[in-house]
């Protein structure tokens, strides 16, 4: 068992994890299946890795979620004798009894051991492994220990606070190696600390996204414009989610869209917006989809047209958002871009979590008329009182009248 990463392991680590701008994600993915495939355990470790989704890899490389070949390949990486894989394994709860005993070491201290050894010779993914096991108190198992090799429950606890504070300079050494998700576990352990172990530091967290976006990690960029933006520091905000986009982080070009569509930082340029709008439409970003289609249906940025607007915001509404549904309920109550649906208006419309006084109005036209369901004059004066003093809602008004008896009747 080789106590050093192969060559190809350490390329697909730094286009993957150091260094992921690259845009060589892919490649490095391809690189690791053939590695695997020809018995490097390392490989179908970092593999697994990237089969998991965003919370173990970046979103940007594009990389299929698989979590049963993720397993397997886990498993595979044990029996292939690969330290890492084993302390991986256990972390994510796929080192059964049977598994372990397949791996080819004496103990799990043994393989621990040599994953250690990595991490001191500076590779990041490894120390992110390392510093896991402190953290997630998986150290209990591989060092075969737990309450009862305690003589009290101090001695138990000092042993606990010594080993999970070991955490935080390994995780530190990884973020400032490559790993950027080491950040997400320091945030956690300064900011919850851990149970009444290790006290929370809040203030050590505060810079973390800033250090991650000055290391390069686009979501971090992202993360930390999101920050500036909300302390109305705009043109840093818009400065970092550019660097986010061409960085390639998914979704990143439509906030830098948002930013010139709204004059957020910038003065207002809802051409530029609509460009930045469609560089994410490719990758399926639901935002960039109802933004888009919020320029088309007030032709701003691009000519006025409300069957692309229809037709992009149903596709971010069947992609699980609800942020175009008063735009499509409009579309269909009027049939532009679309047939006149009143029903399906007010479907859209009953999918609001706010309030919008035209959403009241278009309710109140609804139910007074009998559009599309059965006609309801209370339910219609109630809609249109609560859109408020408006000239629209004001003229749909003068159709109804108020007996002496305080029912309501349209005229």
């Amino acid at each position: 068992m080789s106590r050093q990463l192969s060559s190809e392991v350490k390329q697909a680590l730094q286009d993957i994890y150091y260094n992921e701008r690259t845009g060589r994600g892919r490649a490095a993915f391809a690189l690791l299946e053939r590695a695997s495939a020809e018995g490097d355990g390392d490989a179908s470790c970092v593999l697994a890795r990237c089969l998991c989704g965003y919370q173990y890899v970046w979103k940007g490389h594009g990389f299929p979620e698989d979590d049963d070949r993720a397993v397997e390949l886990l498993h595979k990486s044990v029996e292939q004798g690969s330290a890492l894989g084993v302390l991986v394994a256990l972390r994510t709860g796929e080192l059964p009894p049977e598994v372990e005993k397949k791996m080819p070491f004496a103990s799990l201290e043994e393989a621990f051991e040599e994953a250690l050894e990595l991490a001191e010779s500076g590779d990041a993914f490894s120390q992110y492994v390392v510093a896991n096991s402190y953290f997630w108190w998986d150290f209990l198992r591989i060092q075969n220990r737990d309450r009862s090799s305690f003589p009290d429950q101090a001695s138990y606890k000092a042993y606990l606070k010594e080993n999970i504070s070991k955490c935080e300079d390994w995780f530190w050494k990884a973020f400032r190696g490559g790993v950027y998700f080491a950040a997400n576990n320091l945030n956690r352990y300064y900011t919850q600390g851990d149970e009444d172990i290790i006290a929370p530091r809040p203030e050590k967290a505060r810079d973390l996204w800033k250090t991650g976006a000055e290391y390069g990690h686009p979501i971090h960029q992202a993360i930390y414009a999101e920050e500036l933006e909300e302390a109305g520091r705009k043109e840093e905000a818009l400065h970092w989610f550019k660097e986010a986009a061409e960085g390639g982080n998914p979704g990143s070009w439509t906030d830098v869209g948002r930013c010139y569509y709204e004059g957020i930082g910038a003065e207002k340029d809802e051409a530029y917006a609509v460009k930045c709008f469609e560089k994410d439409i490719p990758g399926g970003n639901v935002r960039a989809y109802n933004l888009l289609g919020k320029a088309y249906f007030y032709g701003k940025g691009v000519p006025q047209d409300y069957v692309k607007a229809y037709e992009l915001m149903s596709f971010a509404h069947d992609g699980g958002s609800n942020w175009g549904v008063f735009y499509l309920a409009k579309l269909s109550f009027y049939g532009w871009g679309t047939r006149q649906d009143y029903s399906q208006a007010l479907r859209f419309l009953n999918e609001m979590n706010w309030n919008y006084w035209e959403a009241d109005y278009l309710r109140g036209m609804i139910y007074g008329q009998g559009l599309g369901v059965a006609v309801d004059i209370p339910k219609a004066i109630a809609c249109l009182q609560k859109a408020g003093d408006h000239p629209e809602v004001k003229e749909e008004l003068r159709h109804y009248k108020k007996s002496f008896f305080g029912k309501w009747s349209r005229r």
